[in-house]
């Protein structure tokens, strides 16, 4: 009942002071206009907050990219460095191979592995190699001498 009555007393053409008709709807206007002006600077507030957080989102983006793109450059030294130690231990197990067939052939030609050696041992020649021994030269020595043709930069 009391619902009935508000809406018959607002309804301001039913009766009622023009005045108090008047200062009410002066009164909501003030309050919706106060009421607007508040959603408005709470929706200014979020977007500001928004704002901030993509601001800080993008920074802490930039970061992780830089972190990434760091771990990548030192992953990829690290597979260069693999693929490098890789190929050195496939060219030293060959040659460790090589230095193996070697070793059995001059133990079949000096003799058998019971420890039964052949009366005519095959000397093998030795051969010279100037990568082997480096400091022993096997070519003679001649001093380089200066000319006056010779021009130093």
């Amino acid at each position: 009942m009391a619902s009935i009555q508000r809406s018959a007393a607002s309804s301001g053409s039913e009766g009622g002071d023009p005045a108090s008709i008047d200062e009410r709807k002066r009164k909501r206007m003030i309050s919706n206009r106060e009421s607007a002006r508040r959603s408005r600077m709470k929706k200014q507030k979020v977007l500001e907050d928004l704002t901030e957080e993509v601001y800080r989102l993008q920074s802490s983006n930039k970061e992780i990219n830089q972190s990434i793109k760091t771990k990548e450059d030192a992953y990829l030294k690290m597979e260069s460095g693999n693929n490098i130690l890789k190929a050195q231990t496939m060219e030293l197990s060959d040659r460790l191979r090589s230095l193996n067939s070697i070793i059995e052939m001059a133990e079949e030609v000096n003799g058998n592995r019971n420890g039964n050696f052949n009366v005519f041992p095959i000397e093998m020649p030795q051969i010279l190699d100037p990568f082997m021994n480096p400091w022993q030269l096997y070519y003679p020595f001649h001093p380089l001498m200066a000319s006056p043709d010779m021009s130093l930069h």
